[in-house]
């Protein structure tokens, strides 16, 4: 028994036979109705997945919206409070010039006085008496 090298024509017919074969299998397989359950089945998954994924992006969208307004309210928070603090340092400010100036005041008083007394005292050691 020697082995025998087939020759073209066998060859073709052995390809031709296989592709018939594969062909048959998926027209089979296609006309299958486990396998249209099946495609049903996955595209009942697939539109609730869909549905799942548009709530999600309508909940982050309505997230980012809250976020989005309550940093305004925040950020209008903020102002206001930094519009309080420059009208309290504006009058602290204001309260400090006039202790300043009344402090001032003061000092320049007990010097006037103090030269007075000098000058008086002054006159009264000129006239002896």
């Amino acid at each position: 028994m020697a082995y025998r090298t087939p020759d073209l024509t066998e060859r073709q017919n052995a390809a031709a036979a296989a592709k018939k074969q594969m062909l048959e299998r998926f027209r089979s397989a296609s006309q299958d109705p486990a396998r249209a359950e099946k495609e049903a089945a996955r595209a009942a998954v697939n539109a609730a997945r869909e549905a799942r994924m548009a709530e999600r992006e309508t909940a982050k969208k309505a997230r980012e919206a809250e976020l989005a307004a309550q940093a305004a309210r925040e950020a209008e928070l903020a102002l206001a409070a930094q519009r309080e603090a420059e009208r309290l340092a504006a009058i602290t400010a204001e309260q400090e010039i006039e202790r300043q100036a009344a402090l001032e005041a003061e000092q320049k008083a007990a010097r006037d006085a103090r030269y007075a007394a000098r000058k008086s005292a002054k006159k009264v050691r000129r006239r002896g008496y």
